[in-house]
């Protein structure tokens, strides 16, 4: 059986590779993005593998099932860019990774929070310039602050074990609180009662229709003045715009974003020899208490050994007819 990876890269091919997979799968590895012009690319391959910036609508699928594909694998856990009700007309099953390494994004999280506090990329910018001055480097103590959970499954979870250990003080917002997070000391609230009160937030939550731009100018004008937001969820979770205009008047005083909203023409790919074409993320890099990385959260060892170990279980599986980890829409 014939699986086509799509938006491949060599991190990709070296974990699927190394991955131990069942006879008879024959993986192929195409670097482009899936979209409508490259969907022919699948021909022949009855399993089409998909990451989170390719294009899996209604089109696409089309031109997926027209040429043999029946099995859209996903590398993921989100599944929102999936057109799911054209992919049950189609009879193109979907199956994804629910869970790999929680604590791979969750560390980076952390990562980003650290790195904001103490100016770690304006210091780093510095000291390679011969400038050893201190001045605008001034961060804060971790310990005693509050922290705002926003979405706790398995990677906020992860999250808030670590921020626990910082000493900490937790607040969460989730329909569906976790017992986990009570047991640390954590007091779920309503979004705007954390808002008000987290110096630090960070989004863990799936984008539906009732998360998108779940952060925007009224909710960002619940915050606590200067506090620190962090997105390693989806870039759909926030408004951009309305944050730009929020660091503006201060009211937002630091961003950490390992996601963007239109980031699907942008991400995974190397663009330095050429002009930033999105207003938005020019805007947003022009900021000195901004970091931006480029959805770089998952990309552990560990994680991509359990996503290259849990797809190929996927593939495997339902070629069998015994399906696993099925979305359905």
């Amino acid at each position: 059986m014939r699986v086509l990876f799509f938006s491949s890269q060599t991190y990709d091919q070296d974990s699927f590779t190394q991955a131990t997979a069942a006879p008879g799968l024959e993986l192929h590895f195409q670097p482009a993005r899936l979209t409508e012009d490259t969907a022919a690319l699948a021909a022949g391959h009855e399993v089409v593998c998909a990451f989170i910036n390719d294009d899996l609508g209604a089109s696409v699928l089309q031109c997926l099932a027209a040429a043999g594909t029946r099995l859209i694998a996903l590398r993921s856990a989100g599944y929102n860019h999936v057109d799911l009700a054209a992919a049950k007309r189609l009879g193109l099953a979907v199956v994804r990774v629910p869970a790999y390494s929680p604590h791979a994004v969750a560390e980076h999280a952390v990562a980003l929070i650290l790195a904001l506090n103490r100016r770690l990329h304006r210091a780093y910018n510095r000291t390679r310039e011969g400038d050893f001055t201190l001045h605008g480097l001034t961060g804060f103590d971790l310990y005693g602050k509050t922290v705002g959970v926003v979405g706790t499954g398995q990677i906020g979870a992860a999250f808030a074990r670590i921020m626990a250990g910082f000493g900490c003080q937790l607040l969460a917002y989730d329909p569906y609180p976790n017992p986990e997070l009570l047991a640390l000391g954590a007091r779920y609230l309503s979004l705007p009662q954390l808002l008000r009160q987290a110096q630090v937030i960070s989004l863990h939550c799936p984008l539906n229709d009732a998360t998108r731009h779940l952060i925007n100018a009224r909710t960002l004008a619940d915050l606590t003045p200067g506090a620190m937001l962090i997105n390693t969820g989806r870039g759909a979770l926030v408004d951009t715009p309305a944050l730009i205009e929020a660091l503006k008047s201060g009211q937002l005083g630091y961003l950490g974003l390992d996601v963007y909203e239109e980031e699907a023409q942008l991400f995974f790919e190397d663009r330095s020899d050429q002009p930033l074409q999105d207003d938005v993320l020019a805007r947003l890099l022009t900021f000195p208490n901004v970091i931006v990385t480029a959805h770089q959260a998952f990309l552990t060892r560990e994680a991509l050994a359990a996503i290259a170990a849990t797809t190929l279980d996927n593939i495997t599986r339902w070629a069998a007819g015994n399906a696993q980890n099925l979305v359905e829409g």
